[in-house]
């Protein structure tokens, strides 16, 4: 059996120290907390945190990508424990400009020429 590959862009293993806000849809901050990345690519995070973030919920981060530091809007497709107290959360980038893209873009790029 072949599984299909639904992302358009490939993800990289990458840890980078993540602070996050959920807001509900009236913008209303709901929590804070800081968290890491587990990987990355273009569309989106697996993000690692504390606690577990609310799949109801839209995540405003900022990542910290080697020099560069990006402010990035997500919404949560998944939630799951992933043992020791810690959660795993899957994000897709609702929001991202052309500067953040770009920012992205050069990170992924060094991050697979170092690899």
């Amino acid at each position: 059996m072949t599984t299909e590959e639904r992302r358009k862009h490939s993800r990289i293993k990458a840890l980078n120290l993540i602070s996050y806000t959920c807001i509900d849809e009236t913008d209303q901050v709901l929590s804070q907390g800081m968290g890491r990345t587990l990987n990355l690519s273009e569309d989106g995070i697996l993000l690692e945190t504390h606690v577990s973030v609310d799949p109801k919920h839209t995540v405003v981060m900022a990542i910290g990508l080697e020099d560069d530091l990006i402010d990035i809007k997500g919404r949560v497709v998944y939630s799951i424990g992933g043992g020791d107290e810690r959660f795993e959360a899957g994000i897709e980038f609702i929001e991202r400009d052309e500067a953040t893209l770009e920012v992205l873009r050069k990170y992924i790029k060094a991050f697979r020429e170092k690899s």
